[in-house]
């Protein structure tokens, strides 16, 4: 930490320390897919130690897209707070419920297979110009090999 963006200044505090611990600890969940979810990938968009590495935060964030990108559809359970016409509420949010689940589940179904193309979509371009970036890093070393052979041979003689 050359250049703290704040400084703790406590009796006691080990300002490098707690920022290690902290570390440490992002680390071990991160690794063990706590953060994996869209709405942390929102967060972690800004944050700078991903944006050092385009590509890992690029990956990382496919991947919290992957994992959320379906509705879920499964059925719910319906609470209700109110003790006085609690029962009574329950009851008919279950009729309604009912009634509109057809609806609603086609609904998702639909939002859910829209979801998935454009998933599919946005990996396809991904994966299409990183190969692409790769035959044109192939194609510069290429030629840059073939300079560093014609300079050989033009000093050779």
């Amino acid at each position: 930490m050359s250049d703290p963006m704040f400084d703790i200044k406590a009796p006691g505090v080990d300002a490098e320390k707690l920022v290690a611990e902290i570390r440490a600890a992002t680390e071990q969940k991160l690794a063990a897919g706590v953060y994996a979810d869209a709405r942390i990938a929102r967060a972690e968009r800004l944050n700078l130690a991903h944006l050092r590495d385009a590509d890992e935060f690029l990956n990382f964030y496919l991947k919290c897209l992957r994992d959320a990108v379906f509705v879920d559809i499964s059925d719910f359970p319906i609470r209700e707070r109110r003790r006085f016409f609690g029962p009574a509420l329950v009851a008919l949010k279950k009729v309604i419920w009912g009634l509109l689940k057809f609806y609603t589940y086609r609904l998702w179904s639909q939002q859910n297979q829209v979801n998935g193309l454009l998933v599919t979509a946005v990996e396809g371009v991904d994966q299409k110009y990183a190969a692409k970036l790769q035959e044109l890093e192939r194609r510069i070393q290429t030629l840059e090999n073939q300079l560093a052979a014609a300079s050989k041979a033009g000093k050779g003689t």
